[in-house]
């Protein structure tokens, strides 16, 4: 994968849920690109044993104990940078999968606070520092549920619409200024937490979820495209990008082998 290397105005990038799954993975990529990741997440002994280990194959990684829902912890956590280059917005998540009529409200309000004002909170706090560094990037990490729906996904449907409609308006809003702003929107991953997490810690749903799928994505196949978007030269914005398992044709449409 070639990539150009980061400018040293630039080479400080900030990865939000950085304590497993696509955040992990991305922090790991993009330290190899020769930036010096920044790794946020509430877990703090997962995110310091990354930082642990990157730190000891040669890279720079810090780990900074953060609740993207805490403005005043993001704020606090903005002011300890004069510039960084690269934001990746990947704190989210989904809960849950009842239909609308009995889906929680607790649950909707959750998945919009993390997915939707957790990526506001970052975005506001850390643009002045993007804009300062003369050649920033923006990326939400979405989902394909922020283009299109399916039964029992509401709430999370809902958020990630709200995650994809902020990036594209933000790019249009920011037009002209030195920053680009990048949507990665990743179809069916198999992570370790993902899907166990959304159903509560039940490992026979999660499992069932890509049951049949023989190659889902993996979150390194995310982090790889996520690192090869923000290291194009400065002029290429990749506005939006979809990724999919070759199984999935769409939200509601997978080939599963028997």
């Amino acid at each position: 994968m070639a990539t150009a290397a980061p400018s040293a105005a630039s080479r400080i990038a900030v990865v939000t849920g950085a304590s497993s799954g696509i955040g992990a993975a991305t922090a790991r990529q993009l330290a190899e690109a020769g930036y010096r990741v920044v790794l946020t997440a509430r877990r703090k002994d997962r995110i310091e044993a990354l930082a642990e280990e990157l730190t000891k194959a040669g890279h720079s990684a810090l780990a900074y104990q953060l609740d993207v829902t805490d403005r005043v912890a993001v704020d606090e956590f903005a002011g300890a940078f004069k510039t960084i280059g690269v934001l990746v917005n990947n704190a989210g998540g989904a809960l849950g999968a009842d239909p609308v009529a009995t889906g929680d409200p607790a649950d909707w309000r959750t998945m919009y606070e993390t997915n939707v004002i957790g990526t506001l909170n970052l975005t506001q706090a850390l643009l002045p520092k993007l804009i300062e560094s003369g050649d920033g990037v923006v990326v939400v990490v979405s989902s394909t549920a922020g283009h299109g729906t399916y039964e029992g996904g509401g709430g999370y449907v809902a958020a990630k619409h709200g995650s994809h409609v902020l990036a594209e308006t933000l790019r249009l809003e920011i037009v002209g200024k030195p920053v680009r702003v990048v949507e990665i929107a990743p179809g069916m991953v198999k992570t370790e937490e993902f899907a166990l997490t959304r159903f509560g810690g039940d490992t026979q749903k999660a499992e069932k979820v890509y049951q049949g799928v023989a190659e889902p994505l993996t979150a390194d196949d995310v982090a790889e495209t996520i690192t090869w978007a923000v290291t194009r030269p400065s002029h290429v914005n990749v506005d939006l990008l979809v990724l999919r398992p070759r199984a999935q044709a769409s939200n509601t449409k997978v080939h599963r082998e028997s």
